[in-house]
């Protein structure tokens, strides 16, 4: 093969490699530069979110079955690492999960479930604190940012969650957890030993990438990890509405409606 075609080859392919890392790199600051900024240089995710995720139903992958939709699930590897015996107790909880489950008896969901239920959440921030209002039961987290997790034993059913920054990247350390929420609809539950680490990531103005490690060595053999996206809601005047929960036994729902 000719030299002289070789170097236009090499020049074409190392011209064409050259354009096209150019435009990552406008991408990527198009992207920075997109994402809002407070004061002191922090994204600001202030605002209303939302997941389109049907997590809060069954976090693992599931087909469609009565009462649930199909899900590819939010767990990293799709299945979460159990130990023997609390796949025993899984178990039990996915047969009593009608009026076992907290949300059935109107309880506050914990963390990270809060995050994915099926209702919008406002973020409030400020240096010092990020503020969660969430339209599910009026639930809500303060994030303390320049403080440390109260000396335990504590037991709360939303935790005590501590933020810092990590680059871009907020994130949480959620701990002091009581063992009564569970993880979804099915039964996925966790401990008292129940320890979150969250990471907020600004994908865009309008996307936050969400990734929850979980830790509990009385339950699983393995720290685990869930992945989600936030939506933000652009919608004109759009607000939290009221979501008043009634505690009812999920089960009676066929009675009612057969009743004449």
């Amino acid at each position: 093969m000719p030299r002289r075609f070789i170097d236009l080859t090499i020049g074409l392919v190392g011209g064409a490699m050259l354009i096209w890392f150019s435009t990552m790199s406008v991408d990527c600051q198009e992207v920075t530069r997109a994402v809002p900024r407070t004061g002191d240089g922090k994204p600001d995710f202030s605002g209303f979110w939302e997941v389109l995720s049907k997590a809060d139903e069954n976090i693992e992958a599931h087909s469609a079955s009565r009462g649930i939709s199909a899900s590819v699930g939010i767990v990293e590897g799709g299945e979460l690492p159990y130990q023997p015996a609390a796949l025993k107790k899984r178990k039990q909880n996915f047969a009593a999960r009608k009026t076992a489950d907290t949300e059935a008896k109107c309880f506050l969901p914990g963390v990270p479930r809060i995050m994915y239920v099926q209702h919008p959440f406002q973020i409030v921030q400020t240096p010092g604190l990020l503020l969660m209002l969430f339209e599910y039961l009026h639930a809500k987290r303060n994030v303390f940012m320049n403080g440390h997790h109260l000396a335990g034993p504590l037991d709360w059913w939303m935790g005590d969650s501590r933020g810092s920054w990590d680059g871009d990247t907020l994130v949480v350390d959620v701990d002091n957890f009581n063992d009564e929420t569970w993880f979804d609809r099915v039964g996925n539950f966790h401990s008292d030993a129940l320890h979150v680490v969250e990471r907020y990531t600004p994908a865009d103005v309008d996307h936050i990438n969400y990734t929850a490690t979980v830790e509990d060595s009385k339950v699983f053999s393995r720290p685990w990890r869930m992945n989600l996206i936030f939506y933000r809601h652009k919608e004109p005047n759009f607000q939290l509405l009221d979501y008043e929960c009634q505690a009812f036994l999920l089960n009676d729902i066929p009675l009612i409606a057969n009743k004449k």
